[in-house]
């Protein structure tokens, strides 16, 4: 009798391990399929050609919008202008700032003219910022006021038209 009572106890253990590896190879290649299928739409998908999904009558006038897009970014460009370090006006005189910004000129003409504009536009931007204090200069509102105030600056110096954006690519306030 004790045999057959050992028999019996094995035997749902066998079961219950086969269980548990037929579940885990499901998951296991679920996983993968998972994983085959993000890495074909990420990295194997021409993305530049376009989807067949609109309607023929649809499909020109998308086009001719994307090609209008396509040629407004290519025209716009990136100008990094050097890094700058100033005294902020602290009644201590113990706090710096450090900047570096990105602008995003019209053309290859705009490039040209802020280039030449390059003297005027560094003393503007050292005079205003160091004329803001760190409480000027804290908060997420403040930073963003500020690239409007820089924005209309270079405006005012380069011209309308000619700068559409200031992107902000160090900020370290010391």
């Amino acid at each position: 009798m004790p045999e057959t009572k050992n028999n019996e106890v094995e035997e749902p253990v066998k079961s219950k391990k086969s269980i548990l590896k037929w579940l885990i190879l499901v998951i296991l290649l679920a996983v993968l399929g998972a994983g085959g299928f993000f890495a074909y739409q990420h990295f194997f998908i021409d993305k530049s050609a376009p989807q067949d999904s609109a309607a023929p009558g649809e499909k020109a006038g998308s086009q001719g919008e994307n090609l209008a897009e396509d040629k407004k970014n290519q025209r716009s460009q990136m100008f990094s202008m050097p890094s700058f370090v100033v005294n902020l006006a602290d009644p201590l005189g113990r706090r710096y700032l450090k900047m570096s910004l990105e602008l995003e000129v019209r053309d290859e003409t705009a490039l040209e003219a802020t280039e030449k504009a390059m003297p005027r536009i560094k003393d503007a931007l050292l005079l205003l910022l160091s004329s803001k204090s760190y409480e000027d200069l804290s908060s997420m509102e403040d930073k963003i006021a500020l690239k409007n105030e820089i924005l209309s600056r270079l405006v005012q110096i380069v011209g309308t038209g000619t700068i559409s954006n200031v992107y902000f690519t160090e900020f370290i306030i010391q």
